[in-house]
């Protein structure tokens, strides 16, 4: 007879080969095993309502998906972009360089890699593309590479997610992030700039240098968001769940009141998407809650715990098979189905070798969001194909060289531990 925890892998796998969400799958799988083991079947709807109630610092996802959504439908994205292209377009492959300092300014506010390639993406691309500058899958590839950075550099939806599983400060994550975002987006501008001489990119139509103080100046609105939301979170002001609540009001605020860009049609619009997108990830995380269950009955982490450490790996060998292991997922399943399913198992194990859990947590983001722009099935590729109408294999080509940089950048992350806690150390971090 088949053990039900195989049935219940069996039956998930099944789901989603299928085509239905990973939440769903886990849910069907979860019920299933219940079922098989006799045992009541409420307990997958208690175990779902007791971590959705206790978790308080979910609230964050939904408000700031609605952050993000109202940026994009405001003008913020368009006062960044001139704000960037001012300072950094009058370099060869100025594009390029902007692509990267607006992906850095805008992930400060919205916290999703999703949300910067669609908001930001979107007008960059068009253009990198416009009059021939830049080939479409170029610009579509370094729009991917760079929209990584957004759940890097605080705020972070998946940081939040990582802080549901392993129980650690949401505020000291953010702070941990800050660091390795930086990296990653210096990694990409000087990739970009190398590239821009190879192939011969434009040095495009600069800004003056005098015009730089009015498109500061109008760019100041936007850009005072993540200084007020880190400053208050940092400051003991707010919470990071208050915080998502005032990016998301001061989005509006600035977007209706200052730039006047928010019609009625344009808001019902962005609840409603950020709606689906909340949704969304709620039945992702309902799953997991679900599933997580399962797999304590089956002590499934104990038993991973104890199986690494008779490997004998250390902490570094640890590190290492984990970001192999992530980096292989991350072709096939999506980040917060990593964040959700995989880290719960791993973390007794982090926690027995003496891992750091806030630099274990920006180890696998790193990773998560690097699954984001691997083929066969990075979300960031579908994205930015959409956008340009361009086949994956030339945008994956376009892309390789920033996927080998941001696995380099990945490696620095994972061996620094004391570069990656600096900051969060600086703010009272005991680790």
């Amino acid at each position: 007879m088949i053990d039900p925890f195989t049935i219940t892998i069996l039956l998930i796998v099944a789901l989603a080969i299928m085509g239905h969400s990973i939440g769903i799958s886990m849910l069907a799988g979860s019920f299933v095993y219940l079922l098989l083991k006799g045992y009541d079947a409420s307990i997958a709807a208690e175990t779902m309502m007791q971590g959705l109630f206790n978790g308080y610092t979910l609230l964050a996802v939904p408000l700031f998906i609605l952050a993000a959504d109202i940026m994009n439908i405001g003008s913020l994205a368009d006062k960044l972009l001139k704000f960037a292209q001012a300072l950094v377009g009058r370099f060869r492959g100025g594009l390029g360089h902007v692509n990267v300092v607006s992906s850095l300014i805008f992930s400060g506010m919205s916290g999703s890699a999703v949300a910067d390639a669609v908001g930001m993406g979107k007008i960059i691309i068009t253009m990198m593309t416009k009059d021939g500058k830049y080939t479409p899958s170029y610009a579509a590839a370094i729009t991917a590479a760079t929209a990584t950075i957004g759940p890097i550099i605080p705020p972070s939806i998946p940081m939040v997610l990582y802080a549901l599983v392993s129980e650690q400060s949401v505020g000291y994550l953010f702070a941990a992030g800050i660091l390795p975002g930086l990296l990653m987006a210096m990694f990409m501008g000087v990739t970009n700039g190398v590239m821009a001489r190879r192939r011969n990119f434009p040095v495009d139509n600069s800004v003056p240098l005098r015009e730089l103080p009015k498109a500061t100046f109008q760019a100041i609105p936007a850009l005072m968001l993540p200084v007020i939301l880190l400053g208050g979170i940092y400051g003991g002001i707010m919470t990071p769940t208050e915080a998502a609540a005032v990016a998301a009001a001061y989005a509006l605020f600035i977007s209706v009141v200052l730039y006047r860009s928010v019609t009625l049609r344009g808001f019902y619009g962005a609840l409603l998407g950020s709606a689906r997108s909340t949704a969304s990830v709620g039945i992702l995380i309902a799953g997991a809650l679900a599933f997580n269950y399962v797999i304590t009955r089956e002590n499934v982490p104990d038993s991973v715990a104890a199986m690494l450490n008779a490997m004998d790996l250390g902490p570094v060998g640890f590190l290492i098979a984990v970001n192999v292991l992530f980096l292989v997922l991350g072709c096939v399943l999506e980040a917060g189905a990593l964040l959700l399913i995989v880290v719960p198992i791993l973390i007794p194990a982090a926690n027995a070798l003496g891992i750091d859990l806030v630099h274990f947590g920006v180890v696998v983001v790193v990773n998560a969001m690097l699954g984001l722009i691997t083929p066969p099935y990075g979300l960031l590729l579908f994205i930015v194909a959409s956008i340009t109408r361009q086949p994956l294999m030339p945008i994956i080509k376009d892309l390789a060289p920033f996927i080998f940089i941001l696995i380099m950048a990945l490696i620095i992350i994972t061996f620094s531990p004391d570069f990656v806690l600096f900051l969060p150390r600086q703010l009272g971090y005991g680790g």
